[in-house]
């Protein structure tokens, strides 16, 4: 058991500076913990390769007066020469550092970290697992590759937190781990939102929705979803859903809040599949949770989740939502009561889920409210703060 007393020193570490939910648990957790027991500080990369410039997270952190340290040696692909860089910076910061506990997120920076850790002697080294690393669409080689060093890296961490049961279950059953291996749940605080007028309203001007040109019917339902535009997000299923409704004569608006490498591969789908009209790429929007009362449906398509922020805040925005049959998404949604759930990368049975709701006000009001009241009573920021605190003990 160790002891947790005043001004003892966290240090999180993480691959990537940009917005996400990774980076939103770590912004969580470094503004909530006390300030009259932790001194905290978070290190990371810019937004992707190495070298990038710090992204949103470092603002956000900044604003809290949060320390940080640049590591702009951190790129989310691997490079022999980079990494290497990384770990000896990594191993520098520790050592000058001293945390108490160091708590690692991502992949990368969970592997790097754990060795850095154990280089530099640290005795409390903490990895956040979000989502297994070896569950993306890969080759078969690439896949035993990540397997092998997931598995290094909850050996070299002295306690690995989880995010879902399914990885929970997954990830004890990994040689020499069991042991080690805690669930907590992501956590919110309670948010604010713009009225459902509002939202609308500025989604319309910013977008430019109410254009004669694209003769919307901006009394239609909206199904929104937030996230970057990256192929896990699965935003080609939803794209083709799309499409199969508007064969259908189905009236809808589909808003996809968010930026990413996919966006040019949209584009192209959207506009030869014939949904140009219906379909909008709104990009990045600061906050753009406080816009989710603008949709009637919340959708997540994703292929590959933790446990996902934006299915939580839509659930505390009070909307109804359709989302892949994923680990992550499975310990939020009960299907047919707090949502509906598709087959992963079936935009047919996506399309048919959306139908479901798109046409039926009493099933859409019924999951939405029985989604607000599951999101409300397990998923708070204060269990999880609770729990990481527990841990940190141990």
């Amino acid at each position: 058991m160790t002891d947790i007393s005043s001004n003892t020193k966290v240090l999180f570490v993480i691959t990537k500076s940009n917005w996400g939910g990774a980076q939103r648990y770590v912004f969580d957790l470094a503004t909530s913990l006390p300030k009259d027991t932790f001194d905290v500080a978070v290190a990371f990369g810019g937004t992707g390769v190495a070298g990038a410039a710090a992204g949103r997270l470092a603002e956000r952190l900044a604003e809290q007066n949060i320390r940080t340290i640049f590591i702009p040696e951190f790129g989310r692909d691997v490079s022999v020469r980079n990494d290497w860089r990384a770990l000896l910076a990594l191993v520098n910061i520790l050592k000058k550092e001293k945390p108490d506990v160091v708590h690692l997120n991502s992949s990368k920076a969970g592997g790097i970290g754990a060795l850095a850790g154990r280089v530099a002697r640290i005795k409390h080294i903490v990895f956040t697992s979000h989502g297994l690393a070896y569950d993306e669409d890969r080759g078969r080689l690439a896949r035993a590759s990540i397997w092998l060093a997931t598995w290094m890296t909850f050996v070299l961490c002295t306690q690995a937190i989880v995010i879902s049961k399914d990885t929970y279950r997954r990830a004890r059953a990994l040689p020499f781990c069991a042991k080690k291996i805690h669930l907590i749940y992501n956590g919110l605080q309670p948010l604010e939102f713009l009225s459902k007028a509002e939202s609308k309203k500025e989604l319309t001007a910013r977008f430019n929705l109410g254009s004669p040109e694209l003769r919307l019917n901006l009394g239609a339902p909206w199904i929104g979803t937030l996230g970057e535009l990256t192929k896990n997000k699965g935003l080609r299923y939803l794209v083709g859903a799309a499409s199969i409704l508007r064969k259908k004569g189905i009236d809808f608006i589909l808003c996809i809040i968010g930026e990413g490498d996919d966006r040019p591969i949209l584009e192209t789908l959207i506009k030869e599949s014939g949904v140009e009209d219906c379909v909008h790429l709104a990009g990045f929007v600061p906050e753009g949770h406080t816009y989710l009362k603008a949709f009637d449906i919340y959708t997540l398509t994703s292929v590959k989740e933790g446990l996902p922020y934006v299915l939580l805040e839509a659930g505390q925005a009070g909307l109804a939502a359709v989302a892949s049959k994923i680990p992550g998404n499975l310990d939020i949604i009960d299907e047919n009561i707090s949502g509906l759930l598709f087959e992963s990368k079936n935009q047919e049975q996506l399309a048919t889920k959306l139908e479901l709701l798109l046409k039926n006000d009493d099933v859409r009001n019924t999951v939405a409210e029985h989604l607000h009241d599951k999101v409300q009573k397990e998923f708070s920021l204060a269990q999880m703060l609770a729990r990481t605190i527990a841990v940190y003990r141990l």
